[in-house]
């Protein structure tokens, strides 16, 4: 299917085409960003690579553990907190 599809002829027949869009004096910086793009892209992919064949240290995680009554005590301050906010803001 695609095995004539990069024939000399083919890329020639592109280049004309492409000149004939972009213009003689635009085609080489468009050559330019686009091998500096496809640069950019392989550096990134290489580091991106590189970052996943790292192994992070694990770190011990403790979490706090709360007693249900500690819970109340913080919602109801947090409800407080609201209510006198809210009086603030109506006076």
């Amino acid at each position: 299917m695609f095995e004539g599809l990069f024939q000399p002829l083919h890329l020639i027949i592109i280049l004309a085409i492409a000149l004939i869009i972009v213009g003689p004096g635009k085609l080489p910086e468009l050559g330019k960003g686009l091998g500096k793009s496809i640069r950019e892209f392989k550096k990134a992919m290489s580091d991106t690579s590189r970052d996943i064949d790292v192994i992070p240290e694990q770190k011990e995680t403790t979490k706090e553990i709360t007693s249900p009554a500690s819970m109340e005590t913080k919602q109801k301050t947090a409800s407080d907190e609201i209510a006198a906010a809210s009086k603030q803001s109506v006076s």
